[in-house]
């Protein structure tokens, strides 16, 4: 399934994912990283999205926005829809 064009605003800055390559809790990360990525990727072709992978790692998504402003989320042990979902959440918020 292809994901939906989601295109970030200018108050968002750059998006990391942490995950482990193995690791159960990063199934759903490792999907989405497969099956979504790109598409995000080409709706947002200047944007920074950074994939991080060590191991052992509890599976996040890092947002940075403008002045500083950074937040995280914990991806473990979700599907890789609730992962796009999270990421949008994200880019949504301010």
């Amino acid at each position: 399934m292809a994901a939906r064009a989601i295109k970030f605003g200018s108050h968002l800055k750059e998006l990391r994912l942490h995950l482990c390559q193995t690791g159960e809790t990063s199934k759903g990360v490792r999907d989405f990283i497969q099956n979504h990525y790109v598409s995000l990727k080409s709706a947002n072709p200047l944007f920074p999205i950074l994939v991080r992978e060590a191991s052992g790692v509890e599976p996040r998504l890092y947002a940075r926005y403008e002045f500083g402003k950074e937040t995280h989320t914990s991806l473990a042990n979700l599907p890789a829809e609730q992962v796009m979902a999270k990421i949008e959440q994200a880019a949504n918020s301010k």
